[in-house]
């Protein structure tokens, strides 16, 4: 995750008084974001899975609508696992943007599919010290309550080399084993990357990822993978 710029948006908006705002803006202009954060091949995990995770959205400069979708895919063996959201959110402060909506899993072992819907609210947006921050808590149509905090930071090596380091944990009150997930802490990811921009909007990169999978019957997984893909936004 980076700085995007309905960020910037927000704080231009702030900066404005509100008489002139209200003139010149009255949230009537439409804005649409589009970003693959990533869109990458773990080389050094068992399965070898290519994973993606994109954003999209569109509204002024207090309302949007938001669309967002995660998975991956192993190159070596079946299944997938697929998540989307649809999210209405409004901006709370110059950096914050409150979001309420649904998600959609979709879990595939390569011989059965399995799906379930759940409602989501979350809180998005950038921390001191320009950490972005998304967490959000989902309940599912069974009553399974999780919840997902993610924060990462860019940190500038040159102007278009940078680095940054990511963490990401899932929580759950319930065992859910069809979807792999286990009660507390269930999954926890921390990664570095660098990517280099060629122009601000396109980016190569690799970097590393560690991770912890919390078995629904006790014991645990942990992986690390090498890491190369794309991130673009317009």
């Amino acid at each position: 995750m980076r700085p995007a710029p309905w960020i910037i948006c927000a704080a231009l908006a702030m900066s404005v008084p509100v008489a002139a705002r209200g003139q010149a803006m009255g949230d009537q202009a439409i804005y649409t974001y589009i970003s693959f954060d990533e869109l990458e091949y773990r080389a050094h995990a068992d399965e070898r899975p290519v994973l993606f995770d994109a954003m999209v959205w569109i509204g002024g400069d207090f309302n949007r609508l938001w669309a967002k979708g995660r998975g991956e895919r192993p190159t070596r063996g079946g299944g997938s696992n697929v998540e989307g959201q649809l999210l209405y959110g409004r901006v709370v402060s110059p950096f914050w943007d409150l979001q309420a909506g649904v998600r959609i899993d979709v879990h595939s072992d390569g011989a059965e599919r399995g799906a379930r819907g759940l409602i989501a609210i979350g809180l998005q947006g950038l921390a001191p010290y320009w950490f972005e921050v998304e967490s959000a808590v989902f309940v599912s149509h069974e009553g399974d309550v999780s919840a997902r905090f993610q924060a990462s930071l860019d940190l500038l090596l040159t102007q278009r080399l940078i680095l940054e380091p990511e963490l990401e944990l899932d929580l759950a009150a319930q065992d859910v084993p069809e979807f792999g997930v286990a009660s507390g802490l269930s999954t926890i990811e921390v990664g570095a990357r660098v990517r280099y921009e060629i122009v601000r909007e396109f980016a190569p990169y690799i970097g590393v990822s560690w991770e912890r999978h919390a078995g629904t019957e006790g014991g645990s997984e942990r992986d690390t993978s090498l890491v190369a893909g794309l991130s673009w936004w317009y």
